[in-house]
C-alpha cells in the first residue's frame, strides 16, 4: 500500500492493527480487559426457568446450570450493511456476529472500507453445528434464486465471503474448520497470505454461538466439562470448564507496511504454527505432548524467537488436571531447561471455553497485556496442582496481577490452542515497535473533525462515545484524532462536523450544549456555495487551512457533498488511533421455519 519505512523490520512480522471482541460479560475489548485486570468471572449460573431446553436433563444431579452467556447473540443491525430484514433472519447468528466484528476491527484500525483499494484477506472459523441447529433451509429439488440466497445467508462456508461482500471489499475469503483451534488456524492462514503477497491486509477471527442459548451441561467424571461450572486452570481441584460463546477478529498487515502507513499497532505476530496429532495420539482427540511441543517450538523458530524471551505463556488451560498436565509437559519440552522465567495463565477461568473462538479469547488477552504492559491474574487458582511440578518447569502461575517487566527486555507471549481431533496451534506475539520521534503538534491550528451515521440517533451516540473517549484519553493528539475520523470512517447520510483548535474545543463541540457556530450538522446546516470550492477527482478540496475555509468545507460536507479528505491531510504525519466504533442499533432476528 505504501513504501516501506527507512527502518528495517523482520519481513516475517505481521502487525495487529485493529481488534474487536464480544465475550461473556464484555461487549467490547475494553470491557473484556477491565474484567481481566479486576479478576472477574463472567460465567453465569442459571436458574431453572432461564433454561428453555433440556427438560429431561435439568433435574439430573449431574446437570450443571452454568455457561458463558453472550448478550445480544440473537440481535443484529442489518441497516449498516444494506441487508434486508428477510436476509438478516436467514443468516446464522455466527455469520451476523462475524460481519459486525469484522467491521469493528476495520474501524478500530482506522480504515474506511469505501476508501480501501487493498486486497483484503478474510479468514474466519465458525461452528457448523450452530448452522445445523439454526433452522436449516429445506432440501430443495431445484436451486432457484430464492434457494441460493437463503443458503448463502445460512451456510457456515460463506461466513467470510459474506463479510467481504457486505463490507464492500475484495480479496480472499476462507472459512476455516479446525474445531476449537479455529481462531488460531484463521490467523495462521491470514499471516501466510500476507507474507506470500496474496493479500495486502487481512481480517482473521472466529465466531461461536452455542445453540440452544443459554443452556448448561452434563458433568461426567474425567471429562472436560466442569462439575460445578467453574474453570480452575492449573488447580488441584479443577474438574474442567464450562461452555461459552463469543466473537473475536483482528486486522492484520505486514509490520513494515503498518509502520509506513502510520497505523496503530497493538502487537506483532512473530510466528505461528499448526499441526495435527494424527495417528500419534495416545487416544484420538486427546492432546499428544510431543506433537504439541513440536507445534510450540515451530512457532518460536519461525519467528526467530528464543524461549527465554517469551515471558507469558497463555495456555489452552481446560482446568482438568489430566489435560493441564499434558499441556504443561508439552510446553516445557518446547521451552527447554530454564526455570521460573515465564508467567503462565489461562483465560478460561474468566470466560469458559468458547469453542472455535477460545483461542481468540487467549490471543486477545495476550495482545492487550502487551499493549498495557500488565499481566492479569489467572482466577479460580487457589491450590496449585503439585503434579504439574511448576518449580522444575519454565512456568510460574500468575496468581496476582502485576506490571509486565521481563528480564529479557522485550515483552513476548505464546498462546496455545488445542482442538479435538488432534488439532494443535500456537501463536507468538511481541509488543509493538517503538514509535519514531516526531515533531510536537502545532498548537492552535484549526482542524476539521467529522462524524456520520445512518440516522440522527446513531449520530448522537457517536458524539457521546467520542466525547467520553476523549475525556478518558487526554494524551491523544488532536491531529491524530481528526485524521482518523476523516479518513477512517465510512461516510453516511447524517453528518456532523466541527472546526476546533484543541482537544478541549472538540470536547465542548461534541456536547449537547456546544457553543453556537462551533459545529454544524445535516439537521441544521447553513447554506454554502459549493461552486466556490476547487474540485478534484475525489470531491471538494479545501480552499485553505484557515478556520473560515474549513468551516465552509464542513458546511458543504454535512449537506451531502463529497469531500477529498485525503487532500486535506496531504503532507501531514498524523497517525491512526483506535477511536470508538460505530454504534450498531441491533434488533432481534430469529428464524424458526422457512
Amino acid at each position: 500500500m505504501t513504501e516501506s519505512p527507512e527502518q528495517d523490520y523482520d519481513p516475517g512480522d505481521v502487525a495487529v492493527i485493529g481488534m474487536s471482541l464480544r465475550a461473556p460479560g464484555a461487549r467490547n475489548k475494553e470491557e473484556f480487559w477491565d474484567n481481566l485486570v479486576h479478576g472477574r468471572e463472567s460465567v453465569s449460573f442459571l436458574a431453572k426457568e432461564d433454561i428453555l431446553v433440556d427438560e429431561t436433563l435439568i433435574h439430573s444431579p449431574f446437570y450443571v446450570r452454568a455457561c458463558g452467556v453472550l448478550e445480544g447473540y440473537d440481535q443484529f443491525d442489518p441497516s449498516v450493511f444494506g441487508i434486508s430484514d428477510r436476509m438478516a433472519a436467514a443468516m446464522t447468528p455466527e455469520n451476523r456476529m462475524f460481519l459486525e466484528s469484522a467491521w469493528e476491527a476495520l474501524e478500530d484500525g482506522g480504515y474506511d472500507p469505501d476508501r480501501l483499494t487493498a486486497e483484503m484477506g478474510m479468514y474466519g472459523a465458525n461452528n457448523p453445528q450452530t448452522a445445523a441447529l439454526y433452522s436449516s433451509p429445506p432440501d430443495r429439488v431445484s436451486v432457484g434464486p430464492e434457494a441460493i440466497e437463503a443458503s448463502l445467508a445460512w451456510s457456515p462456508d460463506t461466513m467470510t465471503s459474506n463479510a467481504l461482500y457486505y463490507m464492500g471489499l475484495t480479496g480472499e475469503a476462507v472459512t476455516v474448520a479446525a474445531v476449537c483451534a479455529g481462531f488460531h488456524y484463521a490467523v495462521h492462514l491470514a499471516c501466510q497470505s500476507l507474507l506470500l503477497g496474496q493479500s495486502d491486509m487481512a481480517i482473521a477471527g472466529g465466531a461461536m454461538v452455542r445453540l440452544p442459548h443459554p443452556r448448561g451441561h452434563l458433568w461426567e467424571e474425567n471429562r472436560v466439562l466442569s462439575k460445578d461450572g467453574h474453570c480452575r486452570p492449573f488447580d488441584a481441584n479443577g474438574t474442567g470448564t464450562s461452555l461459552s460463546s463469543g466473537v473475536v477478529t483482528v486486522l492484520l498487515k505486514p509490520v513494515a507496511g503498518a509502520v509506513a502507513d502510520r497505523d496503530h499497532i497493538y502487537a506483532v505476530v512473530k510466528g505461528s504454527a499448526v499441526n495435527n496429532n494424527g495417528v500419534s495420539a495416545m487416544a484420538y482427540g486427546l492432546a499428544q505432548p510431543e506433537r504439541l511441543s513440536a507445534c510450540i517450538a515451530n512457532a518460536m523458530e519461525v519467528g526467530g524467537v528464543t524461549p527465554d524471551t517469551v515471558s507469558l505463556y497463555e495456555a489452552n488451560g481446560l482446568g482438568l488436571p489430566m489435560t493441564d498436565e499434558l499441556e504443561v509437559h508439552a510446553a516445557s519440552m518446547a521451552f527447554g531447561k530454564q526455570t521460573a522465567t515465564t508467567s503462565i495463565g489461562g483465560v478460561k477461568g474468566n470466560v469458559g471455553h468458547g469453542g472455535v473462538v477460545s483461542g481468540g479469547f487467549g490471543a486477545m488477552k495476550a495482545a492487550l497485556a502487551l499493549h498495557h504492559r500488565t499481566l492479569p491474574a489467572t482466577i479460580n487458582l487457589t491450590e496449585v496442582n503439585q503434579d504439574l511440578d511448576f518449580p522444575s518447569t519454565p512456568f510460574v502461575p500468575q496468581r496476582e496481577g502485576a506490571p509486565w517487566e521481563p528480564e529479557s527486555g522485550i515483552r513476548r507471549a505464546g498462546i496455545t490452542s488445542i482442538g479435538g481431533g488432534g488439532y494443535n496451534a500456537h501463536l507468538v506475539l511481541e509488543e509493538a515497535p517503538a514509535l519514531a520521534p516526531r515533531a510536537p503538534e502545532a498548537v492552535g491550528r484549526p482542524r476539521l473533525a467529522t462524524l456520520s451515521a445512518l440516522d440522527d440517533e446513531a449520530l448522537d451516540q457517536r458524539r457521546a462515545r467520542l466525547r467520553k473517549w476523549l475525556t478518558a484519553h487526554p494524551d491523544q493528539r488532536l491531529d491524530d484524532i481528526c485524521y482518523s475520523l476523516n479518513l477512517g470512517r465510512k461516510v453516511m447520510a447524517r453528518r456532523w462536523a466541527a472546526v476546533v483548535r484543541s482537544r478541549e474545543e472538540l470536547i465542548a463541540a461534541l456536547s449537547d450544549d456546544s457553543p453556537r457556530g462551533q459545529a454544524t450538522s445535516t439537521a441544521a446546516a447553513p447554506h454554502v456555495d459549493v461552486d466556490s470550492f476547487p474540485r478534484g477527482d475525489h470531491g471538494l478540496v479545501c480552499a485553505g487551512p484557515d478556520a473560515g475555509s474549513l468551516s465552509a468545507l464542513a458546511a458543504a460536507w454535512v449537506t451531502g457533498e463529497r469531500v477529498d479528505f485525503g487532500a486535506l491531510h496531504t503532507g501531514e504525519a498524523s497517525h491512526r488511533v483506535p477511536l470508538p466504533t460505530y454504534p450498531f442499533r441491533p434488533r432481534r432476528f430469529w428464524r424458526t421455519d422457512w
